[in-house]
């Protein structure tokens, strides 16, 4: 095998290509890596790719969107700025610019994360959509299938469009698709009958489109808060449906950033203990907020973030329009649409225009990887962070902590690491299998 980062098999490794289109698992092309191959060209697939690269292993990148960080470059509205301070943020072995703000906007983010792709030269395959990926015991390797996206081929396609389907095969998968890959978009009764404009978050970018009219935001997390705050910005008129409780924590307490504050604290202080300092000190800044209809849950915030993936709202100026009234919260499920408005459970009834569904995100890890000893039916690792990294044969995930960037790099450094000790352990073998190889055939020529 030679020490490229990948090989044709049809060239290559022809006994092990006649075995697998034996079996039909794909019509196209066939890639043998030499080295780990990454699906996800995010934060996540990012950092593990420059690790990976510092251990002198080599690797493929796979990302079905036409760039890196798909979600930041093309899912993100435009006021959009870090919730956290960036060194929480910043990805190994690469610090952020010193004249960037504390809280870098979304545009300073993909700026970062370019320069990082650059400066580790990493060059991920784009446009290739993976389909499955599966481990064969037969032959101890992973099989993963893509389809190159329409339009977006390499040239090398035969007439029929075969060619548009690859198969990789590897030692190694690396799953850093992250916990936001897919969309949410809830079911409602007469949804279809509603004659406003209906988008997911992920499709908003200003409320220069909304201005003047009813707009009705589904969802109070981040997203919900900030979309709502962006639209009356935009002298639009938004409601926010807040069916669930939702911890609103203030970004900031005593100047200090809030959750680098928690982060200290849990270094010497049990986190229900730190839960209890944190909920103490939103209700002294920010007021009792269940007068407003926004109830906060039993569980403290670090600990429901932890066990269900549920992050706290840190508020960059929201509640200030909720209390003037220039944001309406409706603490009601929503019953069903009509062609010109909502019905609530209670039923209340609202005019709206549009609607803008803030309902988040999952992970897609299930529609594609065939595998149930690491990820769960819900597409994170079954094992809670730290241990959720590594799987069997050579499956391991990065960016599942749902602890945000931090917990992305700490996944990332441990993959490379632990990749990059069997390479260079197996790579000593075969040196050190040549010069005994070498030094035999000289003793016979003597």
């Amino acid at each position: 095998m030679k020490q490229s980062s990948s090989c044709n098999l049809r060239q290559q490794q022809p006994e092990m290509l006649q075995s697998f289109e034996h079996e039909n698992f794909f019509s196209g092309r066939c890639v043998l890596v030499n080295g780990p191959v990454i699906v996800g060209a995010g934060p996540s697939g990012l950092a593990v790719a420059a690790g990976l690269k510092r251990q002198g292993v080599p690797f493929i990148i796979l990302e079905r969107a036409n760039c890196i960080a798909s979600l930041w470059q093309n899912r993100t509205y435009d006021r959009l700025k870090l919730h956290l301070p960036k060194q929480f943020c910043e990805l190994p072995y690469f610090p952020f610019p010193d004249d960037f703000p504390e809280y870098p906007t979304k545009y300073q983010f993909i700026n970062y994360l370019e320069s990082y792709a650059k400066h580790f030269e990493i060059s991920p395959r784009f446009n290739e959509s993976v389909q499955s990926g599966k481990y064969d015991e037969t032959c101890g390797l992973w099989r993963i299938k893509t389809v190159m996206i329409p339009g977006a081929g390499d040239g090398d396609e035969d007439e029929d469009g075969s060619n548009s389907v690859i198969e990789y095969i590897c030692r190694w998968l690396i799953v850093a698709t992250g916990e936001n890959a897919e969309k949410i978009v809830p079911e409602f009764e007469g949804f279809n009958e509603f004659s406003g404009n209906v988008i997911h978050a992920c499709d908003y970018k200003s409320g220069e489109d909304f201005e003047g009219k009813r707009v009705l935001v589904v969802g109070c997390g981040n997203s919900g808060m900030e979309v709502s705050l962006d639209l009356c910005y935009h002298n639009a008129i938004p409601s926010m449906v807040v069916r669930n409780s939702v911890h609103v924590l203030p970004r900031e307490i005593l100047g200090k950033s809030t959750f680098e504050l928690a982060v200290s604290l849990m270094k010497w202080l049990p986190i229900w203990f730190v839960d209890k300092i944190l909920v103490m000190a939103a209700r002294l800044i920010l007021g009792n907020l269940e007068k407003y209809g926004i109830k906060r849950p039993k569980t403290g915030p670090l600990q429901l973030k932890n066990r269900e993936g549920k992050t706290p709202v840190l508020d960059i100026g929201t509640l200030k329009k909720i209390r003037s009234d220039k944001i309406k919260i409706i603490p009601f499920g929503i019953k069903k649409f009509f062609r010109n408005g909502v019905e609530f459970i209670n039923g209340q009834f609202l005019e709206v225009d549009s609607v803008i569904l803030a309902t988040g995100y999952c992970s897609n890890v299930p529609s594609w990887l065939k595998e149930n000893e690491l990820f769960s039916e819900d597409g994170f690792p079954k094992c809670e962070f730290p241990n959720g990294w590594k799987g069997k044969a050579g499956l391991y995930s990065v960016g599942f902590t749902r602890r945000g960037l931090s917990g992305a790099s700490f996944d990332a450094i441990r993959v490379a690491k632990d990749i990059g000790q069997i390479w260079k352990q197996e790579l000593n073998q075969k040196n050190q299998a040549v010069v005994v190889t070498c030094h035999r055939r000289s003793k016979s020529h003597c």
